[in-house]
């Protein structure tokens, strides 16, 4: 499978998680719910894990791709949290701090991979 259908999956993974997420915090609850989050996990880890690795990336570029699966792992203990306490909210510790994670690889990545690439204007920014 390509590398974009994987990207694809894991964006309708994320996409997943967030209506998992807004429904217990709109007061929906229930069985569904669990389901959603869950399935949204597990899509976002396969995506991850499977998803073909870019040839040629730079050493940061390349650690901030692992974290990627990281973030993954963190939804999933999410998940688990959200299924055997779900009287506490302990699961939504797991998905801000997977979502705090996302959104750093997603800001990181690209300026790692262009000032590997020799991209003048992403190394000012670094620099700073």
């Amino acid at each position: 499978m390509p590398r974009a259908a994987w990207l694809i999956a894991v964006n309708i993974g994320l996409l997943l998680i967030v209506v998992g997420t807004a429904l217990p915090l709109l007061h929906v609850t229930g069985l569904v719910t669990k389901i959603i989050f869950s399935v949204g996990a597990a899509v976002v880890l396969l995506g991850r894990l499977f998803a073909p690795a870019v040839k040629g990336l730079s050493l940061r570029a390349r650690r901030l791709s692992r974290l990627e699966i990281w973030v993954g792992i963190i939804f999933c203990a999410g998940a688990f949290f959200m299924w055997f306490t779900p009287e506490r909210m302990d699961w939504l510790a797991f998905t801000m701090a997977g979502a705090a994670v996302q959104v750093y690889v997603s800001m990181a990545l690209p300026k790692a991979i262009a000032a590997a690439n020799g991209d003048k204007t992403a190394q000012k920014d670094v620099k700073k």
